[in-house]
C-alpha cells in the first residue's frame, strides 16, 4: 500500500497533483493546506473520500476506488494554539477515513493530519497527535491505522517517539528532510505514525512549488494482526 502526503502551501502546488499521482501511482493521497472548496472529485484513479469544511487551510484524502471501499470519513477538531485562535478558522486538523481493502480483505484507517505551526510549543503538538490517534481508534476500533501529514515537529523527536511507544503507535521519518523553503533551515516536518502496520519505507519525493516536499509511505499489514483477525 502506497500513501503520498503533501502540504500544498496554501494550495499553490495544487497543479502538481495530477502528474504526482500519475508518476508515483499511490493508493491513497493525503493533502494539507489545500483549497477548502472546489476540490476535484477525482485525481487520476483516486476518488475524494472527504475534506475539512471549516478550515482556512484545508485537508483532504483521496483513495483508489478500484482497491478500496469507503466505510466512513470524519473530520476532527483538536486543541488550538494561540496562532489557531488568531488566524481562525482552524478547527479541523484531521481527516480520518476508514477503508475496506478489497485486495487484502482487511479494513484500515488512514488520516491526513496538520499540527499547529512552529509558533506553538512541542507539548501542544504532542497532545494534538495523541488526541488524533484516539480519534482514529474510535473510528476503527482495533484496526491498523496510518496517519501522515505535516506534523510541524522538525527536531527533538526523542520525546515524541517515546510518547508514540506508550500509545502503541510508531513514528517513521522519511529518508531526507522535507522542508525546502530556506537553504539553511532543514528538518523532518512531514512523516508518518502507525499501528498494526509494517512501514517498509518513507521516501522524500522531489520538491515542487510548495515549501514542503511530498513523502511516499510504503506500508503492509502486520502478519500477527492478520492472523488474530
Amino acid at each position: 500500500m502506497k500513501v503520498i502526503s503533501y502540504n500544498l502551501r496554501e494550495n499553490h502546488a495544487s497543479g502538481e497533483l495530477v502528474p504526482l499521482v500519475d508518476h508515483f501511482d499511490p493508493d491513497v493521497l493525503c493533502l494539507q493546506e489545500c483549497g477548502a472548496t472546489g476540490l476535484p472529485e477525482r485525481i487520476g484513479e483516486l476518488r475524494l473520500a472527504g475534506a475539512t469544511l471549516r478550515n482556512r487551510l484545508g485537508l483532504a484524502l483521496y483513495y483508489r476506488e478500484h482497491r478500496f471501499s469507503l466505510v466512513a470519513t470524519e473530520n476532527f477538531a483538536l486543541k488550538k494554539s494561540l496562532h489557531d485562535h488568531l488566524l481562525a478558522p482552524a478547527d479541523e486538523r484531521v481527516v480520518g477515513t476508514r477503508l475496506e481493502d478489497t485486495e487484502e480483505d482487511r479494513e484500515v484507517v488512514i488520516a491526513s493530519f496538520h499540527a499547529s505551526p512552529l509558533t506553538a510549543v512541542n507539548s501542544l503538538r504532542r497532545a494534538q497527535i495523541d488526541a488524533a490517534h484516539e480519534k482514529l481508534r474510535e473510528l476503527g476500533p482495533g484496526l491498523p491505522a496510518l496517519m501522515v501529514g505535516d506534523f510541524n515537529y522538525p527536531w527533538f523527536h526523542k520525546n515524541l517517539r517515546a510518547r508514540m511507544v506508550e500509545s502503541g503507535f510508531e513514528l517513521n521519518k522519511s529518508d531526507t528532510s522535507t522542508y525546502a523553503r530556506y537553504k539553511y533551515f532543514r528538518g523532518h516536518f512531514d512523516f508518518a505514525t502507525s499501528t498494526g502496520l509494517d512501514i517498509n519505507g518513507v521516501t522524500t519525493l522531489p520538491a515542487g512549488v510548495s515549501d514542503h516536499k511530498p513523502i511516499l509511505v510504503s506500508a503492509g499489514y502486520r502478519e500477527a494482526q492478520a492472523e488474530a483477525a
